[in-house]
């Protein structure tokens, strides 16, 4: 099976929304306040090793 691309014009794109969660529920990123989303742009993401 041959690798293609699928490129779409600008016009036919959309943003893409990104929640996350915070104290137990979700949430927008959009919705939160600057401070925060500095705070969110700046986690670091990790894989923990299974427990045995």
């Amino acid at each position: 099976m041959p690798d293609t691309k699928t490129v779409l014009k600008e016009n036919l794109r959309q943003p893409c929304e990104v929640w996350t969660r915070v104290m137990g529920y979700h949430r927008p990123v959009s919705s939160f306040n600057a401070g925060k989303k500095s705070e969110h742009h700046q986690r670091r993401f990790f894989c923990q090793e299974q427990a045995r």
